[in-house]
């Protein structure tokens, strides 16, 4: 995939080019590495947008497991992605729920920051 490619895929996904993409691109062109992140977003274009869920399932799906691992901004990019996607409030909950389940409360905790943000980001969600 191209430079231009790998861009398009995360604007498709979450509406914007995320910074720490931009970064990465930005290190791997300065350390003349261009043809291992190109190997990494190959892989990662695969797995996300040749799935067999759709974008909705697999954005609440990553999310949940981001909120399991404590990581707060992956999270909430993808909460954000989720949104995009159709994910429902209810739905968003369900996630933070599920995500109690493996993590306890500071997977749940973090779930309601994180999808608070992103459903007032896109004006209440649905």
């Amino acid at each position: 995939m191209a430079e231009a490619a790998w861009k398009q895929r995360y604007i498709d996904l979450f509406g914007y080019l995320p910074p720490h993409v931009q970064a990465r691109i930005d290190l791997a062109a300065s350390a003349d590495r261009m043809p291992a992140l190109d190997a990494i977003e190959t892989l990662r274009d695969e797995l996300i947008h040749h799935n067999p869920l759709e974008r909705k399932v697999q954005q609440m799906i990553h999310l949940g497991m981001l909120l399991v691992l404590g990581h707060r901004e992956p999270a909430r990019l993808h909460a954000q992605a989720a949104v995009k996607a159709g994910a429902s409030a209810a739905e968003l909950h369900g996630v933070c729920e599920t995500a109690a389940i493996v993590g306890g409360m500071p997977a749940f905790s973090l779930g309601v920051q994180v999808v608070t943000a992103a459903l007032g980001d896109a004006g209440g969600g649905s």
